[in-house]
């Protein structure tokens, strides 16, 4: 086996590339991850310090048995790295009654037996003061949500993995890859020609790239996210108040407990994001999506609608149906990806990273992906 000779290649060392090289490494692959910018770089959508985990899932009671697995794996690999990467602050989702958001949370629970209240106007307003909601808005309160520490969980996995020998290579993008006769791939960047066994691709916006199948199924758009002014920190500490996504007549927006920056955190709206192509430098947000944030907080979390300290966008690849793509690519069965999760992926990404592994070693996971299959959009 020569030096450019691996098991398996991961192009993008993001959430969830950085989670696949982990999961393969200590597997005791010999294992290649090449990444296009630097670690923990600002380009993509990991960036930005944290990224909310719900258990009580209103995207769909299917993502449930994933997330809870994701959970505990924030909790190993945290504890594994010395690093805490998972914060537990409980999570709330509120919206007017009857909108459907929190029914489908409620749903989720359910189904999956996850301990959960329902809280009216009155009560959300007496347990959580930070919030100024409508009197018609209900809550979906569950504990065990929290957050992520997104860059910190990046760092952790390329740590643990390079410990078990994986090589990372930053700055370093994929320019092509092909399958050879023999059922491996050969992989060349502006650097050199590696060749491996398998190939695992986690590219994010840059996807559709190395996945053209994807070219006409996959947008990618900019989200925007904020840092504001809080005038009474003392509403919006992690040991008070929760990660929350709130539909409002503005939009639906998400947002987080003050943590390690001095701004409380708020993006959106979710579903009004702006086309874009990942080869533009410029993440800037749009001052349409920073002028919608800030009339959220100033209606909803006034406490919380101060001047913005930090703005930053994030790149977003997305389906039609809004839903992940796991799957192999088409005809290349040693060549698996996921990707256009949609703007709801990272708090999956160490169960995604293990499922990767297990769908690269054995051909199959322990989790239904047929919700995530690319055919599901053939018709």
């Amino acid at each position: 086996m020569t030096s450019n000779s691996y098991d398996v290649i991961v192009a993008g060392v993001g959430a969830m590339g950085s989670a696949a090289c982990w999961h393969l490494a200590k597997r005791g692959l010999k294992v290649l991850g090449l990444e296009r910018f630097d670690l923990g770089h600002a380009m993509g959508s990991s960036h930005g310090l944290t990224r909310i985990i719900r258990l009580a899932y209103a995207e769909g009671s299917h993502y449930v048995p994933i997330v809870r697995r994701a959970h505990e794996l924030w909790q190993q690999t945290g504890d594994e790295a010395g690093l805490k990467l998972l914060h537990v602050t409980g999570s709330l989702d509120l919206a007017p009654a009857g909108a459907g958001p929190v029914e489908s949370s409620l749903q989720s629970c359910l189904d999956h037996g996850l301990v959960h209240e329902q809280l009216d106007a009155k009560e959300l307003a007496r347990r959580f003061p930070g919030f100024r909601l409508p009197g018609g808005h209900i809550g979906l309160w569950q504990p065990d949500g929290g957050f992520v520490a997104s860059e910190r969980a990046i760092y952790a996995h390329v740590g643990l993995a390079q410990s078990r020998g994986a090589e990372i290579r930053t700055n370093e993008p994929l320019l092509d890859w092909t399958p050879t006769a023999q059922g491996g791939v050969v992989v060349r960047t502006e650097r050199g020609t590696y060749s491996a066994g398998r190939l695992v691709i986690t590219s994010g916006g840059w996807i559709a790239d190395a996945v053209p199948a994807l070219a006409k199924t996959v947008a990618t758009v900019r989200q925007a996210i904020g840092w504001f002014t809080v005038r009474r920190p003392e509403l919006y500490r992690p040991d008070v108040f929760p990660v929350f996504v709130l539909e409002v007549d503005e939009g639906t927006f998400y947002g987080f407990p003050l943590f390690e920056h001095p701004g409380i955190k708020l993006g959106g709206p979710h579903f009004g994001r702006e086309p874009m192509d990942p080869r533009d430098d410029d993440r800037t947000p749009s001052p349409r999506q920073v002028a919608l944030i800030r009339d959220c907080l100033a209606r909803y979390l006034p406490d919380a609608a101060g001047d913005p300290l930090t703005l930053k966008g994030c790149v977003y690849s997305v389906t039609p149906d809004e839903d992940f793509i796991i799957d192999t690519v088409p005809g290349v069965p040693q060549a698996v990806f996921a990707s256009a999760c949609s703007g709801h992926g990272f708090k999956f990404a160490s169960a995604i990273g293990e499922i990767l592994a297990d769908l690269t070693t054995a051909g199959q996971s322990a989790f239904d992906l047929k919700p995530f299959s690319l055919n599901r959009f053939a018709a």
